[in-house]
């Protein structure tokens, strides 16, 4: 099915591994232009850009920055323009997830502060720079697809800094539905809601089998996704042809998972 991305300009963060890479080849496929965030895996985004370079008509560029750090998301931005001549697309997926769980009686101040910068600042510096550079190019639309995790529908035990991070991502999705129109008429924000996906971030405690078949005996579909299927998920909703009616949508990509047993 035809997406009409082909030749849209999208930016993704986190862009160097798991869900952001995976988005960034099948943006790749339906022929976008993509830049490539990543921080502090220079090699790895220059990898990504090669792989993607090698598939017709695409073209990538990656751009490394530190997403907690405004002056650094501006230049992202900036240097993303340049290249391109502007962003019509914006997938906010970088995070952290600390992989020690921690109870919130007994969570640092650092550590909160911490993930809140990235998995949340983060994501409203991003927002903000794409919606200014839409009103400087008096764009009629564009669109912002945010990652946020089912931790941010059920909690997360353990968890607590990053499972209010993506909470809140959701809050900020809603709002800027409402804000985007005001700038780019047709623009849209919709957000995914992963469960358990095989990616880099989560690979440590899916090598435990006892922990997969518990997490997967909360979904109807008894599996961990890939991360091309939270891609393809994205890319749906970047599409305006596909999903041209969709703004504040939540969309969650977990096999099914309710916050009970379904697989005794």
């Amino acid at each position: 099915m035809n997406t009409d991305l082909e030749g849209r300009r999208i930016l993704v963060t986190g862009a160097s591994g798991g869900i952001g890479a995976a988005t960034c080849h099948e943006l790749a496929g339906e022929g976008a232009q993509i830049v490539v965030h990543y921080r502090g895996g220079a090699s790895r985004a220059a990898a990504v850009v090669e792989e993607l370079e090698r598939l017709p008509g695409c073209q990538a560029h990656a751009i490394g920055a530190d997403l907690r750090a405004e002056d650094q998301v501006e230049s992202l931005f900036a240097a993303a323009v340049e290249r391109f001549g502007a962003v019509d697309g914006l997938v906010v997926n970088a995070g952290i997830w600390p992989e020690r769980a921690t109870p919130l009686a007994d969570l640092s101040l650092d550590q909160w502060r911490d993930t809140i910068a990235v998995n949340l600042t983060g994501a409203f510096l991003c927002c903000r720079a794409f919606l200014r550079q839409l009103r400087a190019a008096g764009a009629e639309s564009g669109s912002i697809v945010l990652v946020g995790s089912t931790a941010g529908i059920y909690g997360e035990e353990g968890h607590g800094d990053y499972a209010a991070t993506k909470s809140a991502l959701v809050g900020l999705m809603l709002t800027l539905k409402n804000e985007i129109v005001r700038i780019a008429p047709r623009g849209r924000v919709n957000l995914v809601h992963p469960g358990w996906v095989a990616t880099p971030m989560a690979r440590s405690a899916l090598e435990d089998r006892s922990m997969v078949s518990r997490v997967t005996s909360t979904m109807a579909l008894r599996k961990v996704a890939a991360p091309e299927d939270v891609a393809r998920a994205i890319v749906f909703l970047l599409s305006d042809r596909l999903a041209g009616h969709l703004s504040g949508t939540v969309m969650p990509i977990a096999g099914g998972m309710e916050g009970r047993l379904i697989h005794p």
